[in-house]
């Protein structure tokens, strides 16, 4: 058995196909040599890989911005040439992989690894290089930062981008070669007014007395050029409250798979638990567009881990273990199946305060 060599990492993640170019989850397992990858049936993960990835001579670039839509994208590139496209469910979770891979890639030239770790927190701004010009890519209407309307604490905010997108584009560019680099870089940007925060979360960061964390590398905290807000009198515009409930928050997010309540078939969803307002949305990862396919209010809500010896009532199929159940205000019954026994117990605590 392939696994047998020892798993460094697994988890879902979504990949390109390489025939028809559709977006799949698939249960990715890491070992020393290679990148395996099962589909999952009924909550199962099949006995086989469905493939593998050779990492010798393998190149990774991350982050990967060929897909505009998919911001959290690993590009791997094998010896052969051959092009995978790997998208995860956070920023963290994308970096991790990411670490995990180069490491597995370069694991027997142990002075590479320890140059990646050293870059991870260095700084140091390239030569020829003004924030001038920095700015100026930024504006590309084919290669600069993508503005988008974002939501935050109920108010839509027009032509603005999140504090992970412009880190991801920096590093893309070759401006920065570490999120603390880009960090940095991104700070000096906003001290000289190129860059304005937008919202609560990055206005607050403002104020710290640590130049670190002036600038927040996260999906939620907005900025938008300093120039945009003089060119607008206001740069919000209120949303009605079924938009505003995805403006809370977000406490948590990952993969999990969940039965459906017609069908009562199982899919891996992407969920996201936000606070201010209590929400828990799921998302369908292989679509593009960023909209919830179903969600609901936390308030009133009943969280509970299912047994693991045999299959709970409720739940149709062979699928045990790892399972937990919400049960809302108006007595619907979600079933919910999380990786490990570890992850069950995180996700719950999560929920709990917010119920």
């Amino acid at each position: 058995m392939e696994e047998e060599a020892g798993v460094l990492k697994e988890g879902f993640l979504v990949k390109r196909g390489h025939v028809v170019r559709n977006w799949k989850v698939r249960w990715f397992v890491l070992l020393q040599d290679k990148l395996l990858y099962y589909k999952i049936e009924g909550g199962k993960k099949e006995p086989s890989p469905k493939g593998r990835i050779l990492l010798d001579g393998c190149t990774i670039t991350c982050p990967c911005l060929e897909y505009e839509n998919r911001p959290l994208l690993i590009k791997l590139k094998t010896k052969t040439n051959t092009d995978y496209f790997l998208e995860c469910c956070s920023r963290e979770e994308r970096d991790s992989w990411a670490l995990d891979i180069t490491g597995a890639i370069h694991a027997g030239h142990p002075v590479q690894v320890q140059e990646l770790h050293r870059m991870k927190n260095s700084f140091k701004l390239l030569e020829n290089i003004s924030l001038h010009n920095i700015v100026e890519r930024m504006y590309d209407s084919s290669t600069g930062i993508k503005l988008t309307r974002n939501l935050d604490q109920g108010n839509r905010y027009k032509e603005t981008f999140t504090g992970s997108a412009l880190v991801d584009w920096l590093i893309s560019n070759s401006f920065a070669v570490s999120r603390f680099e880009a960090v940095t870089l991104a700070s000096m940007l906003m001290d000289e007014n190129f860059l304005r925060p937008v919202g609560v979360r990055s206005t607050e960061a403002t104020r710290s007395s640590d130049p670190s964390e002036k600038f927040l590398d996260d999906s939620t905290a907005l900025y938008m050029f300093a120039e945009s807000s003089k060119k607008s009198t206001s740069s919000k515009e209120e949303v009605p409250f079924n938009i505003s409930e995805l403006s809370g928050t977000i406490v948590k997010q990952g993969f999990l798979v969940k039965q459906g309540h017609k069908r009562k078939n199982w899919k891996v969803r992407k969920f996201v638990l936000r606070a201010d307002p209590a929400f828990l949305h799921y998302y369908d990862p292989t679509k593009e567009d960023n909209k919830p396919v179903g969600g609901f209010s936390l308030r009133g809500c009943l969280v509970s881990a299912l047994e693991d010896n045999g299959v709970p009532a409720g739940v149709k199929g062979n699928v045990q273990g790892n399972l937990f159940k919400i049960i809302t205000k108006n007595d619907i019954h979600y079933y919910i199946q999380a990786s490990s026994k570890a992850e069950r117990v995180q996700w719950i605590e999560a929920i709990k305060p917010l119920t």
